[in-house]
């Protein structure tokens, strides 16, 4: 039975190493991107001078306005308890785009664009900087290599714990640790079992929660497991009329600075609120589900509070969507999770290496060398 594991971990871990390798490396670059992204762009998100008082937010939303680029609208605006840092403003297209303003001066920062190191990265985990085709039945390839990659991976991994049961404790011993002073080839496998049973927990929540973004089927199974049924997205078209009402419309932005101030009555100082329209979303500070929201619902006409939707009593979907990217990047325990899964994803992209390295050794060059 070690034997037959032992042939799935080489002849699965051959052809499918380097992509793995290259999706461990490129998801551990990824996880400290905003602490990275903040001090390049810190022009951006910091104010130049903090005054007494910041500007009423209707008065910022209106000179970011003629700021935008075409089609672009405002979609919310995040205010930071931080008071060196500059108003967020969300906006509709591309994904994740925000122009940042002063709150004091009333200066538009501009929107500044995502680091290329880091799009690459992104684009290396995600597809292996494959392009998304434009027709939606057509194959997207480097998503569907990730994929199976990353699939087989977890079988890869599984197999490894297999054949890594020690047969005594003198054996246990040796392959918990990583010796340092015993030449390459010892440190070379050290690293390779000892490093990999490590992180082998960390590694495999990575691998099972990542695959619910490549395939459909996956996802659907993996929701179900926590009682969630996934239901098909709706394109809202009328969602970009909306915008376009509300932004010709400048008294739309005064209820945001009534129902901010509202909601800062009831929850006191927290470190960022979103306003958007008719919603203040406060994030649940602590462990956990790092996208866990508090949501204030509020009239738009006058910016009273009207209603008020807790993360704790949310439905279950919300909550799952929310574990599942926390545990993924690994930061649902703030900092610490976050450096464990960085020095895991590392030992990950070196698994592959450090396995083809031991099996060129004892496959061909102990051939030769063997009369």
């Amino acid at each position: 039975m070690r034997k037959f594991f032992k042939q799935i971990h080489i002849w699965l871990s051959i052809p499918f190493g380097i992509v793995i390798a290259v999706t461990c490396f490129t998801g551990a670059m990824l996880i400290f991107e905003p602490e990275i992204t903040a001090q390049v762009q810190s022009d951006y998100q910091r104010v130049e001078r903090v005054g007494v008082a910041p500007l009423p937010i209707d008065e910022l939303l209106r000179r970011v306005e003629p700021t935008l680029n075409e089609g672009q609208r405002i979609t919310g605006v995040t205010i930071f308890d931080d008071k060196e840092l500059c108003y967020k403003v969300g906006l509709s297209e591309p994904k994740h785009a925000a122009t940042y303003v002063d709150q004091y001066s009333g200066e538009v920062k501009g929107q500044p664009e995502r680091l290329e190191f880091f799009r690459t990265m992104f684009r290396l985990h995600r597809w292996l900087m494959d392009e998304r085709p434009e027709d939606n039945n057509a194959i997207f390839w480097g998503k569907v290599i990730v994929g199976v990659s990353t699939l087989m991976f977890v079988i890869i991994i599984l197999s490894g714990i297999v054949i890594w049961v020690p047969k005594s404790i003198k054996a246990l011993k040796n392959r918990t640790q990583i010796a340092l002073r015993k030449g390459w080839h010892r440190f070379w496998y050290d690293l390779h079992v000892a490093g990999g049973i490590y992180a082998t927990l960390l590694l495999l929540a990575m691998a099972l929660t990542g695959l619910t973004w490549s395939f459909e089927w996956y996802r659907n199974d993996f929701y179900r497991l926590f009682g969630v049924k996934m239901e098909a997205k709706v394109n809202d078209h009328n969602k970009g009329e909306r915008g376009d009402k509300r932004a010709k419309d400048g008294n739309a932005y005064i209820s945001w600075e009534r129902a901010y101030n509202n909601t800062r009555n009831i929850v006191g100082d927290v470190e960022k609120m979103t306003v958007a329209r008719g919603s203040v979303s406060v994030p649940c500070e602590g462990w956990g589900n790092q996208r866990a929201t508090d949501m204030y619902l509020f009239d738009e006409k006058t910016g009273a509070i009207t209603a008020t939707e807790r993360y704790a009593v949310s439905e279950r979907s919300r909550k799952v969507r929310g574990w599942i990217y926390s545990v993924h990047v690994g930061n649902w325990g703030g900092m610490l999770t976050r450096i464990l899964w960085f020095l895991a994803a590392m030992i990950g992209a070196t698994l592959p290496l450090t396995g083809y390295y031991l099996w060129i050794k004892r496959k061909f060059i102990r051939k030769r060398a063997t009369p």
